[in-house]
């Protein structure tokens, strides 16, 4: 966990790996609960029984937009700035869903700064954000991630 005393202290981690996040692990029942909030239900996502013939190894597949959901949560261990007033989402540059997340995976965020443009009252960050699944070689999404984070 790396603390930046303030929003504009971010431009000293741009073109530099600013950390890694915890692992977490990815469950049936927060796809399930996914499902359910967005009503994409299809079965590679919720029918555990038809995923044990019809998927790779038997299992279903997370949704790219809930992996991709769980880069906010993924932050709050990589970095946290200190003196700062509120943050939005301001959006996504790209995003690529390289391979699927299987449930019961482990994943992690492994985040870079690639931008901290100034915004009036605070900065702009625009970060890579790449989703590893442990044990495989291959991530789960790339996404450039920006972010608005305002001053005290």
């Amino acid at each position: 966990m790396i603390d930046v005393d303030r929003p504009a202290d971010m431009a000293a981690w741009v073109g530099k790996e600013i950390g890694v996040s915890d692992w977490f692990q990815i469950t049936q029942d927060q796809i399930d609960t996914f499902a359910r909030l967005t009503g994409d239900d299809h079965w590679i996502h919720v029918d555990t029984e038809r995923a044990r013939t019809d998927m790779p190894d038997g299992k279903t597949i997370a949704h790219g937009f809930f992996t991709l959901s769980l880069i906010p949560f993924l932050v709050r261990s990589v970095y946290r700035i200190v003196h700062r007033g509120h943050g939005l989402n301001y959006g996504s540059n790209r995003i690529r869903y390289v391979s699927p997340v299987q449930v019961g995976s482990r994943i992690r965020l492994r985040q870079s700064i690639v931008a901290a443009d100034p915004v009036e009252g605070g900065m702009k960050i625009t970060s890579e954000c790449v989703i590893e699944i442990e044990g495989k070689s291959r991530p789960a999404l790339v996404a450039e991630f920006l972010m608005v984070v305002y001053d005290n």
